[in-house]
């Protein structure tokens, strides 16, 4: 247990499954920036996601295409379904609940978790299924050190997607536009923004990014309609970096990506999704916007 070895190895795990938690925090930063929602459907989101890109890829496969052709097919039918999937949320679910108290639009998230889960089981079956993976299943050896080699390229491709991802909310026009309707929606449409096509941009970056971390997920379990619960793991990634905050989601990642790795290591397996919330709530008695969370003052 206390192999220095297998220490190391674990908590190199733990930073790659950091890197797929930030992608996804990604999303639900996302979302609650533009729209004050905390979206905890994300995980069903991310589920869906991978379903679709199963779907597509052995729809492809079926035509004996080589793996290059099955993900030139695959990856951008699976985004773009991703992003209608999103479109429809929040145009149908979202859009009608504008201007409302949060706490509803909360509520609406937490019942599409079962409406997108009981769809999935009734379209897909329960039964596990085994997407193909996008990168080979190896083992490679440092010296004693096994690194998964599809865990380490899942993990430079989340980490590579949420950089360009965060780069453009920074520099892009839309990206602005997010940042300004998060701070002033009012104030913002005032300014000519369309306050609805930024809610609609959001939900789009969201369920891409999800679909993104459900295809890298899928290949290293099994996909199933309860993958979404990797989304109940995330919140705490959320609340830990600050739920506007996109540095604050990486560092929060990495943070309980490890955090989990040696909880499952010296603690065993059941104490894997729970050691996590004991390490935020110890945290967010000292900071209680999270790491880097935006300090807000209610005026009575």
């Amino acid at each position: 247990m206390f192999d220095p070895i297998f220490i190391l190895e674990n908590s190199i795990s733990g930073i790659f499954s950091g890197g797929i938690y930030a992608l996804i925090g990604l999303g639900i930063v996302f979302v609650f920036r533009a729209t004050k929602v905390f979206n905890f459907a994300h995980g069903a989101v991310i589920m869906f996601g991978a379903y679709f890109y199963f779907t597509f890829s052995e729809f492809a496969s079926s035509f004996g295409l080589s793996i290059w052709l099955i993900l030139l097919i695959s990856l951008p039918l699976t985004f773009l379904s991703s992003a209608m999937l999103g479109v429809l949320i929040e145009k149908f679910l979202m859009r009608p609940m504008m201007g409302q108290h949060p706490f509803p639009l909360i509520m609406i998230t937490i019942g599409l978790i079962s409406v997108l889960e009981g769809l999935a089981a009734m379209i897909w079956t329960p039964a596990a299924q085994y997407p193909k993976a996008l990168f080979p299943l190896n083992i490679d050896f440092i010296g004693s050190l096994a690194i998964n080699r599809q865990m380490l390229f899942s993990f430079l491709l989340a980490l590579i997607i949420f950089l360009i991802i965060s780069i453009i909310f920074v520099r892009s026009r839309s990206g602005v536009a997010i940042r300004a309707t998060a701070t002033d929606q009012p104030t913002a449409a005032l300014m000519g923004i369309n306050v609805s096509r930024i809610y609609s941009l959001s939900w789009i970056i969201a369920c891409v990014t999800g679909s993104i971390a459900g295809i890298l997920l899928a290949p290293l379990n099994s996909l199933t309609p309860s993958l979404g619960i990797v989304g109940l793991s995330v919140i705490s990634v959320v609340i830990l970096g600050g739920l506007d905050s996109i540095v604050g989601v990486l560092i929060a990642a990495f943070i309980i990506g490890w955090v989990e790795a040696m909880a499952s290591h010296f603690l065993g397996g059941q104490y894997k999704e729970i050691v996590p919330y004991v390490v935020v709530l110890l945290i967010i008695i000292i900071k209680p916007y999270g790491l880097m969370g935006t300090k807000q003052i209610d005026r009575l």
